[in-house]
């Protein structure tokens, strides 16, 4: 099954690309400590701003459109080039204004100016396009290598403190290359066209309907982290970036059929398929309950003995933060199912955009009080409370297109599952000693009880399965 296919495809890659951060964190937690992260997580952060604006909506854009017309060459052809060359002029115009911020800038310069190479990078951002044209292979194997590189090179090159301009000059050089070496496999999809058939600014109005929720969507993402750098300290935003990541991490296993299911769904939309799309949402949404409820009680329970491990006792901090915000696992993964993989390929954008509006409103009036009270902690609250409510907008959206009860068909399975699975963890997590061999042995004893008890209450989405796999 090509999307089957595809999702593995994109789960690796994924995941693969959260990885490599991943495994230099613990070094970089000991070389650069909490200042060094948060120094970064925080400049990182404003920086996200430029490139989102610079942007303006291309990725979700461009996928869509390409998945609507990948089966004629011509129009691919022109619609490939109008889009890129939009987003290269918005580009420029994001890092001349980048340019001019930075003349105020008082602080951090050198950061800045290395972390400013990110936004030249994404003007060669093409991901979207083979993403449309569901050939997910490229982009992974072509990134594959640039990540190995990116991974020696951190060990290498990054030995203390005063190597931080380094760390973020190799982050953002590599994602420079990553993005080009897509560009030589184009060619299998399309073929030149002259400068003067190109309409580039037919795209800016729709791109930029779906760059609003984008807006919004960033905003609940980064702000967290801007915030915490303004009002607590850069070590506060360090601490909530190193739990961000691991949570980022476990939702790129669920979160992966997002990028897969849209172009389907959206081509299946537009061949007037509508029950289709209905019952791909169905399965969807049972398959990311089933396999993110596990990975948010398995955080929960392993934060404590994790965090010492993997970052060191300086970051013992982040230990709170994590248990909170491993909530947020579900919340993006049903949101992800309801939004990207129905509303948006649906053309429902309105309801999409809306709920990811109402995210970051509740995001932004609740970081306050809650950093004030407390600080990092406090941010993570308010990033559950944000996503709670885009989910529950989504869900309420879908009222009389989707029958509720097939929604959430087997939902008390797996939550009772995990449940039990959550008491076996945190009791073994306290009764077994501080040390890897321990935490690996309460993972797979979590995953085995979570499998055993999904097979006793024969759950669907195990028959689904065997079915994926016998095929």
């Amino acid at each position: 099954m090509k999307v089957i296919k595809n999702y593995l495809y994109n789960t690796f890659y994924q995941i693969f690309i959260l990885i490599v951060p991943l495994i230099t964190t613990p070094y970089l937690a000991r070389v650069l400590g909490p200042k060094g992260v948060g120094i970064n997580s925080y400049t990182n952060s404003i920086i996200q701003y430029f490139i989102l604006f610079g942007s303006i909506g291309v990725n979700l854009y461009g996928n869509r459109q390409v998945a609507f017309i990948r089966d004629n060459r011509t129009e691919l052809t022109h619609t490939f080039y109008e889009i890129f060359l939009m987003r290269l002029v918005t580009i420029i115009f994001a890092y001349f204004c980048f340019v001019i911020f930075f003349f105020f800038l008082r602080e951090y310069q050198i950061y800045y100016l290395a972390q400013s190479i990110s936004i030249i990078a994404m003007a060669f951002d093409i991901s979207w396009f083979f993403m449309g044209v569901e050939d997910f292979a490229i982009t992974i194997f072509r990134n594959l290598i640039v990540k190995v590189l990116t991974l020696i090179s951190i060990f290498i090159f990054v030995k203390s403190y005063d190597d931080l301009t380094t760390y973020i000059l190799i982050l953002s050089l590599s994602l420079l290359f990553g993005n080009i070496t897509l560009f030589p496999s184009l060619q299998r999809y399309i073929g030149k066209a002259k400068l003067s058939e190109l309409k580039i600014w037919r795209h800016l109005w729709p791109s930029l309907i779906l760059f609003i929720p984008q807006i919004a969507t960033q905003i609940y993402l980064v702000l967290n982290k801007t915030m915490l750098g303004l009002m607590v300290s850069v070590q506060a935003s360090g601490y909530f970036d190193q739990s961000d990541k691991l949570v980022k991490v476990i939702l790129a296993v669920a979160t992966a059929t997002g990028t897969v299911m849209l172009p389907h769904v959206a081509n299946a939309f537009a061949k007037g398929k509508s029950e289709k799309t209905k019952k791909l949402l169905y399965e969807s949404f049972s398959f990311v309950s089933a396999i993110s409820i596990p990975m948010m009680f398995g955080l929960m329970a392993i934060s404590s003995k994790f965090v010492p491990l993997f970052f060191t006792s300086k970051f013992t901090s982040v230990i709170p933060i994590m248990m909170i915000e491993s909530v947020v696992i579900i919340l993006i993964a049903w949101s992800n199912a309801i939004g990207t993989q129905f509303l948006l390929p649906t053309k429902q954008t309105k309801s999409y955009t809306l709920s990811v509006i109402l995210g970051a409103i509740v995001n932004f009036i609740a970081n306050v009080p809650l950093i004030i009270m407390f600080g990092a902690v406090g941010a993570a609250i308010a990033t559950v409370l944000s996503e709670l409510a885009v989910t529950i907008y989504q869900l309420i959206a879908l009222r009389g297109q989707v029958v509720y009860k097939k929604l959430f068909r087997d939902f008390w399975k797996y939550f009772f599952a995990g449940i039990v699975m959550l008491f076996l963890v945190s009791y073994l997590n306290g009764a077994l000693g501080k040390d890897w061999i321990s935490l690996i042995l309460e993972v797979l004893l979590g995953i085995f009880v979570y499998i055993i008890i999904l097979i006793l209450l024969r759950a669907r989405i195990l028959k689904k399965i065997g079915i994926i796999f016998k095929s």
